[in-house]
């Protein structure tokens, strides 16, 4: 009798301890779970407020260039737009659950730099015919770089054949109204709900029924251009930019290395010279500058500027223990319309 009794003690025991772990499983997972959706918030509370501070340093960013234009004639490096802003520690920005003793964590950081300082690609078919004399700056560029020049030739010809060509189904229209429509939310130009032969345009397929290549608007595009590796893009990564459209170059922002292949028969020590002589005093006109350099031969592809209307803002912020970076292209109207507007042309994050 005593051995039935112990024996049902054991197996009770056993019972208790199977739901004691069982209850403490579930416990353990609950707390597990609850712990990742905070986790989740936290991540996405953090993003949106990196968001929101890297969009009032765009707005201050944009305030800057207008009041620039509103005071000065030319654009140089010597201008508060150009100033990098180093990390910025943002005090009591957000509330991060600290004691008062403890300082924020949220820094700010960025840079602003002038886009026309760039070689812009876009010189080289901007609008769908392939410009020779701007190809032969390309060329000259890959070849001080120790790259094959043939390549400027093909991006060129890639160039041409993505060049969005106007749809006879759509130019045809006598009231000249686009059919395309604006996402509210993005932004972004929707395909038009039409069912007609622009359906093809709209995703990419030409009327035809062939394939039509994408437009380059980013230096990384340059790698669908066969021979074109991840090495060269690198090299060229602070030389060109593919903006809207054709640009001059401003002498006063740009590097020896762009000056030397948009300006025929100099040299990089001559370039440099140019670099050198600027700071003394920003240039001010083609005069000008023939003037203070009578030894640089005429301009005969891209032109060269002195004001640019087109500027890349890097930003970064760091929220504890989150980071975001992000490069945004503004588009600064003429100075000779007051006020001066400006616009976002496309914003990329990291």
């Amino acid at each position: 009798m005593d051995y039935r009794h112990g024996r049902q003690r054991g197996v009770a025991v056993v019972t208790a301890l199977l739901l004691t772990t069982l209850a403490v499983t579930i416990v353990a997972s609950l707390f597990w779970q609850q712990q990742v959706q905070v986790r989740a918030i936290e991540n996405q509370r953090l993003q949106l407020q990196k968001q929101w501070i890297l969009r009032g340093a765009l707005d201050w960013a944009r305030l800057i260039l207008r009041e620039n234009a509103r005071y000065s004639a030319t654009d140089t490096l010597d201008q508060p737009w150009a100033t990098p802003l180093e990390d910025t520690q943002l005090d009591q920005y957000v509330e991060n659950n600290r004691a008062d003793s403890e300082g924020s964590d949220a820094t700010l950081s960025g840079q602003m730099v002038d886009a026309q300082s760039l070689y812009n690609l876009t010189n080289m078919c901007p609008s769908g015919t392939i410009m020779p004399k701007e190809v032969a700056v390309f060329a000259r560029m890959l070849t001080s770089l120790h790259l094959d020049p043939e390549l400027a030739q093909e991006t060129a010809v890639m160039m041409a054949a993505a060049y969005a060509r106007p749809n006879p189904a759509t130019s045809s229209n006598p009231t000249g109204d686009s059919t395309q429509t604006v996402d509210k939310l993005t932004g972004l130009p929707q395909a038009s709900n039409n069912t007609g032969a622009d359906t093809g345009a709209a995703t990419g397929i030409s009327t035809a029924g062939k394939p039509r290549l994408l437009a380059m608007t980013q230096v990384e595009d340059l790698l669908a251009v066969p021979g074109f590796t991840p090495e060269a893009v690198e090299k060229l990564r602070n030389l060109v930019i593919f903006l809207p459209r054709g640009t001059a170059l401003n002498v006063n922002t740009a590097s020896a290395e762009v000056l030397a292949a948009v300006i025929d028969k100099i040299s990089l020590s001559e370039a440099n010279v140019i670099v050198a002589t600027r700071k003394n005093a920003s240039f001010r006109s083609t005069s000008d500058l023939a003037t203070r350099l009578p030894g640089i031969p005429p301009i005969t592809a891209t032109p060269l500027g002195f004001e640019s209307s087109y500027f890349l803002v890097n930003g970064r912020v760091k929220l504890s223990r989150a980071a975001l970076r992000i490069q945004t292209l503004i588009e600064r109207g003429p100075r000779s319309q007051q006020p001066v507007k400006t616009k976002v042309i496309w914003t990329r994050e990291n």
